[in-house]
């Protein structure tokens, strides 16, 4: 495994994220035609931790919680609690199949604590090591959720601040008001960033970089879509209406880049998934999120490591890139 530092902090995270959104309680949550029961998702934490992989990310939306519960009891079992960076997030309702009550989802001070207190039990910890907003939360003040966020971090009860899919202007708002005030400005953004969608290289990616943002994007793999023949069928690909609705729309143009990648994996005698890290990585991308219902996908991933992609290389990926609709940005 290799490990990076996550833009300015000194925190050590492996080059990529296990992402645990695949893991969790069919019966609480959506996705349920591809959801993980606790014995799976257990074989694939542990095969992570074996791998080297010490950062992990969860939401409390996943599977109304259960994703923080399975992922926290494997961690109890198969690591010391400081060697592994565990980021949750707070903005949605943790109630099953999307419920919502008053106050128990936005950025509202009583929401965020509320939820947070949630997580810290579920994942069975005492503190969190990044808590990303998962949305922009337009029905609360800005400067209230700055607030609230900076009062879990002086508590000890998280470590680091993210954010996550939402306008440039919306980050530098929530960043200028954190400095003007002393409070802990956001560390990390995890964005909708891959091969096939790249909206965020006009704004946010550049403004991340410039002010030392960790960048630790979702979906590196587009959902798959990157690295299989579009037409092959899983059960992801059949279910994960989520997915559908970010690249179903674009498939002509976004066909023509699988194809680039296909043929460029074919000529270094690699897979597709690790042309599709190796340009991420190159691309200044810090932790990709991968998410995995499979343990050899995850030894697949290793192999990245002994890629490098050459300018040429770059350029021919990128040539047929299209715009997209902005998507996660909602």
């Amino acid at each position: 495994m290799e490990y990076v530092k996550l833009g300015a902090t000194g925190l050590d995270v492996s080059k990529f994220c296990l992402g645990c959104m695949s893991f969790g309680d069919a019966t609480r949550g959506f996705h349920s035609g591809w959801l993980l029961d606790e014995d799976q998702s257990r074989v694939i934490i542990k095969k992570a931790l074996d791998l080297g992989i010490n950062f992990f990310d969860t939401a409390n939306v996943y599977a109304a919680g259960s994703s923080e519960e399975y992922l926290g009891r494997a961690i109890r079992d198969f690591a010391n609690r400081e060697d592994v960076v565990l980021a949750t997030k707070c903005f949605f309702s943790d109630l099953p199949n999307g419920k919502s009550k008053p106050n128990n989802h936005g950025l509202s001070q009583k929401a965020i604590f509320h939820q947070v207190e949630r997580s810290l039990k579920r994942l069975g910890t005492d503190y969190i090591d990044i808590l990303y907003i998962h949305r922009w939360d337009y029905q609360t003040p800005i400067e209230e959720t700055m607030s609230a966020l900076n009062d879990l971090v002086r508590s000890g009860k998280v470590r680091y601040l993210g954010a996550s899919a939402m306008y440039t202007w919306q980050f530098q708002k929530a960043q200028y008001i954190a400095e003007k005030n002393g409070w802990t400005k956001f560390a990390v953004m995890q964005n909708h960033y891959n091969l096939l969608y790249r909206e965020d290289e006009r704004e946010m990616i550049p403004f991340c970089r410039e002010t030392g943002v960790g960048l630790a994007p979702y979906s590196p793999l587009a959902s798959g879509r990157v690295v299989r023949d579009w037409i092959a069928d899983t059960a992801r690909s059949k279910t994960d209406t989520t997915a559908q609705s970010k690249y179903d729309s674009t498939q002509e143009q976004d066909m023509a880049i699988v194809k680039r990648v296909a043929g460029l994996a074919d000529q270094y005698d690699v897979t597709r998934t690790q042309i599709a890290l190796a340009w991420l990585w190159q691309k200044g991308i810090h932790s990709p999120i991968v998410g995995v219902t499979k343990e050899k996908y995850l030894d697949d991933f290793m192999g990245a490591f002994d890629l490098h992609l050459t300018q040429e290389d770059m350029d021919y990926l990128d040539e047929n890139y299209l715009p997209h609709k902005v998507v996660g940005a909602l």
